[in-house]
């Protein structure tokens, strides 16, 4: 079966060099909205909103796209270093109703120390985690229609009930990526959807056997997914020759800054990220046409899929034979990218446009004839 393909909104801004401000976009409401609407017709199953102090808010961003979306998934980060578990099961519940059943929630307990310094949040790594284990147990019961009770060392409530039910039930399905033992027990525990960065594919199974084994014991399986950059062209020399642009602009110094700020973070998906150039521009393609110049001066997912349509589509279902059945993906600049992938790979993958008939058969709702697959988490 068609993998999900999901694309991405730059709400911290878009670029055609990386290292530059040349030709940069800024993230006004006009653009975001054109890329959602963009991905939305082209046929892709959901769009991830990023979280950060760059950023956008999430919430604000995804509420904007309610009137001009039909039928696209959004993927909205849930903070759970910074909003109680009641309030958040209830704002979840609000904007799943005005989408229609179409909200999906990306788990974020936080990753940058100094971000989170700034927002108040001064908790180590593990502590981070041991409070997203409370909130999400409380959220879960609150919007599973629980009247609930809890004290917990990060989190107390008492009478904590939503009574506005979210369409999706029981709840939105939670997705969430990370790469430390505390990360992939509270997968296993809470989430219906890994995600993992683009490593190569062997780490990236070893870190799906490890969650599903981990999940397996308790009673609960999980979806898989992949988020990773795309340069697709016609040719393989055309699109090496579109990633060596990409980063032509960046200095040493550019490259030098970065990463001594993403060594500050306590993130092991960071330190992973950043192990796999070391920040060396002589190393980039990590494993067959897997390309690690984003992540030189990008944190957070750092590689991309470099090729043709067929070859980069054969990368994916290496992915997917080691349990992927959902990709994240993005590309500079989104708007374009998003239509060369969906033009050039999509027609590979078994998926398809979504046309205007299509649309309206299905009265602006979420089809999965559409897209051949639903995004929702089983």
């Amino acid at each position: 079966m068609s993998p999900d393909i999901f694309w991405f909104l730059p709400t911290s801004g878009d670029t055609r060099y990386l290292g530059t401000s040349d030709f940069g976009r800024a993230p006004d409401n006009d653009y975001i909205q054109q890329i959602a609407v963009a991905a939305d017709r082209l046929g892709y199953d959901g769009l991830l909103i990023p979280t950060g102090a760059s950023c956008l808010d999430p919430w604000v961003t995804a509420a904007s796209l309610v009137p001009v979306t039909r039928r696209i998934k959004l993927l909205v980060a849930l903070r759970t270093s910074l909003m109680g578990p009641t309030a958040s099961a209830r704002q979840a519940a609000t904007l799943d109703r005005a989408l229609g059943g179409r909200l999906l929630l990306n788990v974020v307990p936080g990753g940058d120390a100094t971000e989170l310094a700034a927002d108040g949040i001064f908790q180590s790594h593990d502590e981070r985690y041991a409070a997203a284990d409370e909130f999400l147990t409380v959220w879960r019961r609150i919007l599973s229609g629980e009247t609930v009770d809890f004290e917990g060392r990060h989190v107390r409530v008492q009478g904590a009930r939503n009574f506005h039910e979210a369409v999706q039930k029981p709840y939105p399905p939670l997705y969430f990526g990370g790469s430390s033992p505390a990360a992939h027990d509270l997968a296993a525990q809470h989430v219906d959807a890994y995600l993992s960065w683009g490593e190569p594919p062997a780490a990236v199974a070893e870190k799906i056997a490890d969650v599903r084994a981990r999940a397996a014991r308790l009673g609960r399986s999980l979806r898989i997914g992949v988020r990773l950059h795309v340069i697709v062209r016609e040719t393989e020399a055309e699109a090496w020759a579109e990633a060596d642009r990409l980063i032509s602009k960046l200095t040493d110094e550019d490259i030098a800054r970065a990463q001594t700020q993403y060594a500050k973070m306590d993130s092991v998906g960071q330190r992973r990220m950043a192990q796999l150039h070391g920040g060396r521009r002589d190393q980039l393609e990590i494993a067959p046409n897997l390309w690690a110049g984003i992540g030189l001066v990008r944190g957070g997912a750092g590689t991309a899929l470099v090729g043709d349509a067929r070859t980069v589509v054969e990368r994916l279902e290496e992915y997917m034979s080691v349990g992927a059945d959902t990709f994240v993906l993005s590309g500079y600049p989104h708007l374009e990218e998003a239509y060369r992938f969906a033009e050039l790979a999509f027609p590979l993958l078994g998926k398809r446009a979504v046309t205007l008939h299509d649309r309206a058969q299905t009265g602006g709702a979420f089809d999965i004839r559409a897209t051949s697959r639903s995004a929702a988490a089983s």
